[in-house]
């Protein structure tokens, strides 16, 4: 994963793994039902223990949902409670839904991997590289090759987010304030036109606003907006209903009320600058991080890439297409900025996947895909034990980054039929 599962949140897999194994060892047939029981205990332990206010989890094993729940709160002042169609602010779980956007595009031949991206936005034509010198100052040198497709699908091509980093071209993205809620997708192509690349297309993992771009091109080449691309080719086709760039008037209740930080003594604090405006649509639509949805309308998604693409008689991709989405395409293994990939990863397309479960301390089976969202949203998908998992809560994801790895470790920990 991206970091070690921290000790505490480790005691807590431990001991509940091992209650529900010994809960579980008369007959297989109860395995199921004793990896949700360690499931439920093992996160209603950090919420009674304070380390997030409240969550909705949902897993589904061989097509079939087997646990789903509400936990905790979701304003500890106000004592609102946890709803399981609680709408969360889920970030960059956007950006797998952006990648599968691309991906019918490029079913349809609209697009190809080692296509020139410029071919798309032509104001990334001749972009060149920034590289800082001793004293500081940036000068710009030509890249080596233009920015592929793949590797824009991939955060290899060379940008940045800016907000993840002190280089000099990140700090270039945020004096430019590159991705301005309040702008466009036309004017972000426009300053990143006039920003060079933080490396060498190609060679390097960066995470970046890539998947912003990509939400651009889906828009030059649908010839519609990315919501009404998403709404009409993923969303209505999947009856996910409650997921969108907005949360209507009647639906606005349902809007988690609170986020928060945890504080230097591990107390939740909240933090406003999480909340966001989702009360009209934006003017950019973010398609690396500007969607709310519920777990449910999450989980739908998620079984539809299990599925190879397909659920309940919507197809969306061909099993194809889905298995290049989650297949490893990163270059290298090193990487620049403050987010990480850690050992055992590799990433595909819009989304990181475990190349080497054993190496990320994982029990998940190889070819494991999954992203994480910066208010405390996670999934995981594992093909080879046909499970899909989502969570949502609404904590900075950097003060709780090892959910995804408890809840694998909770579920996998057990006996298994």
């Amino acid at each position: 994963m991206i970091a070690r599962l921290p000790r505490a949140l480790a005691s807590v897999v431990s001991l509940v793994a091992l209650a529900a194994c010994d809960s579980a060892s008369d007959t297989p047939a109860s395995a199921p039902a004793a990896g949700v029981v360690a499931l439920e205990e093992g996160l209603q332990a950090l919420v009674d223990e304070g380390r997030v206010a409240g969550m909705v989890t949902m897993l589904a094993r061989h097509g079939t949902i087997v646990q789903q729940r509400a936990f905790g709160s979701q304003d500890l002042a106000a004592r609102v409670p946890m709803q399981e169609d609680t709408i969360f602010r889920i970030y960059s779980m956007t950006k797998p839904i952006t990648g599968v956007a691309m991906m019918i595009l490029y079913e349809q031949g609209l697009w190809n991997l080692d296509d020139p991206v410029s071919d798309f936005v032509p104001q990334f034509a001749g972009l060149e590289v920034g590289v800082a010198g001793e004293d500081g100052q940036l000068t710009r040198v030509p890249a080596e090759h233009a920015m592929t497709m793949r590797e824009l699908m991939t955060h290899t091509g060379g940008l940045t987010y800016g907000f993840f980093g002190d280089s000099a071209v990140d700090l270039l993205y945020t004096a430019e304030n590159v991705l301005d809620p309040g702008s466009s997708l036309e004017i972000m192509i426009d300053k990143l036109a006039r920003i060079p690349l933080k490396q060498q297309p190609g060679s390097l993992w960066n995470y970046s606003v890539s998947v912003d771009v990509q939400g651009y091109i889906v828009e030059q080449l649908a010839g519609q907006s990315l919501a009404e691309f998403f709404a009409e080719r993923i969303f209505e086709p999947l009856a996910m209903v409650d997921t969108g760039f907005y949360v209507p008037a009647e639906r606005s209740g349902r809007l988690a009320r609170q986020a928060y930080d945890v504080g230097p003594n591990g107390e939740l604090v909240p933090n406003p600058a999480l909340l966001g405006d989702y009360d009209a649509p934006p003017g950019l639509l973010s398609g690396g991080g500007g969607l709310v949805s519920t777990a449910a309308d999450y989980m739908r998604f998620a079984q539809m890439l299990l599925n190879g693409g397909e659920l309940d008689g919507a197809r969306i991709l061909k099993p194809e297409t889905v298995a290049l989405m989650h297949r490893n395409h990163a270059p290298t293994t090193e990487a620049q900025g403050s987010v990480q990939l850690g050992p055992g990863m590799g990433f595909g397309m819009d989304v990181a996947v475990f190349v080497d479960p054993a190496a990320a301390q994982s029990p998940v089976g190889t070819g494991t895909f999954w992203w994480a969202g910066a208010a405390g949203t996670w999934f995981w998908i594992d093909p080879e034990n046909d499970l899909a998992f989502v969570g949502m809560a609404q904590v900075d994801f950097f003060d709780v980054m090892d959910l995804p790895g408890l809840t694998q470790q909770l579920v996998y920990r057990l006996p298994g039929d």
